[in-house]
């Protein structure tokens, strides 16, 4: 698709919570809170001619490497909340975009991310093969405190659970989907914690790409402030996930 006549390089999406999209207290999952601004970050890639379509004629597709997460509150079924998008910075194959989100004026939840152009054919990085100039770049304007990082994966840790990969898992670039990890990892943390809402933030490394029929271990290490989830295929980490708690 062309650059649409309405791009900006600044993109405020607004989205209305619904049941469907949260947990037993009422407030919004953290996985769907991801797919929020997946797919807040998918519209702005649209209207600026990059998106997996416009990407898919050339074999290309974003795909998510790291990612981090701060809450103040989540969100509640009922609720319109406002998701803000920018770009860091953009070069070749690798982009950083923030992404905020507001409700009733105030900002709520914070994210960088960070993101590679992967060729679907080849199953590996390259530079993108769209223009992006047009896109102004914000290198300065954070959404979050702290930026993300490469998680330590030497603590001393337990397998907790054993998972085959199933269809459900894959997503249109036919690996698993980022929010699936996060997902498997979430439904082996103590319910109390998530739906008192404790957590304060998150991180995510995607580090390998897992496919249909692959068998993989859920490790865990917790200490006193922070649980460190990562997922193995053959002794090699695919994902990671740190857990901070309030």
């Amino acid at each position: 698709m062309p650059i649409a006549s309405n791009f900006t390089s600044i993109l405020s999406k607004d989205w209305d919570i619904n049941f469907t999209q949260c947990a037993p207290n009422g407030y919004l999952k953290y996985t769907d809170l991801c797919n929020l601004l997946q797919l807040t970050a998918a519209a702005h890639s649209e209207t600026g001619g990059i998106s997996f379509t416009d990407m898919q004629e050339f074999y290309q597709a974003w795909v998510l490497s790291r990612m981090r997460v701060e809450i103040k509150k989540l969100p509640k079924s009922g609720d319109k909340v406002t998701v803000t998008t920018w770009i860091n910075s953009l070069e070749n194959s690798r982009s950083v975009r923030a992404l905020e989100m507001h409700l009733n004026g105030e900002k709520i939840i914070g994210s960088e991310t960070f993101w590679a152009v992967f060729n679907t054919q080849k199953r590996r990085p390259e530079a993108l093969a769209l223009p992006f100039e047009h896109f102004d770049l914000y290198p300065e304007k954070k959404a979050t405190i702290h930026g993300f990082s490469k998680i330590n994966l030497n603590h001393e840790k337990e397998v907790l659970f054993e998972k085959k990969v199933f269809l459900s898992d894959l997503d249109i670039v036919n690996h698993v989907n980022n929010v699936k990890y996060l997902e498997w990892c979430m439904d082996l943390v103590d319910e109390n914690l998530i739906l008192s809402q404790k957590i304060e933030s998150f991180e995510m490394n995607f580090l390998k790409e897992l496919s249909l029929k692959d068998h993989v271990l859920i490790h865990e290490s917790i200490s006193q402030s922070e649980t460190i989830f990562s997922i193995t295929k053959e002794d090699k980490t695919s994902f990671a996930l740190q857990l901070n708690w309030k």
